[in-house]
């Protein structure tokens, strides 16, 4: 059974920190890209960070550049998302994303239920 479960969200004022997890099972995590996307109220769900399976490459939206850090360990088969210098407009639900695409075109994909983040004073 596989299960994406993202901890770590909260209420945090404007220039805090936050540091979500999501803890993986029932695939082999160090095989996916895992992503973390968020979603605010009436807006797209958008891709904050993506992590490749090693770790080694990292990439960020535009607006959390240089405040947000995504890292991974595959021995605990968890990701990561260190969020610096919050800002109101960081405020939205984060999702949990593993993606596998193989040669053929099947392609594994999951999300995880989310965990909400609100940055307000």
């Amino acid at each position: 059974q596989v299960q994406l479960v993202e901890s770590g969200g909260g209420l945090v004022q404007p220039g805090g920190s936050l540091r979500l997890s999501c803890a993986a099972s029932g695939f082999t995590f160090s095989s996916y890209v895992m992503s973390w996307y968020r979603q605010a109220p009436g807006k797209e769900r958008e891709l904050v960070a993506a992590i490749t399976s090693t770790g080694i490459s990292t990439n960020y939206a535009r607006s959390v550049k240089g405040r947000f850090t995504i890292s991974r360990d595959n021995a605990k088969n968890t990701v990561y998302l260190q969020m610096n210098s919050l800002k109101p407009e960081d405020t939205a639900v984060y999702y949990c994303n593993a993606d596998l695409r193989l040669v053929g075109g099947t392609r594994y994909n999951y999300w995880g239920q989310g965990t909400q983040v609100t940055v307000s004073s």
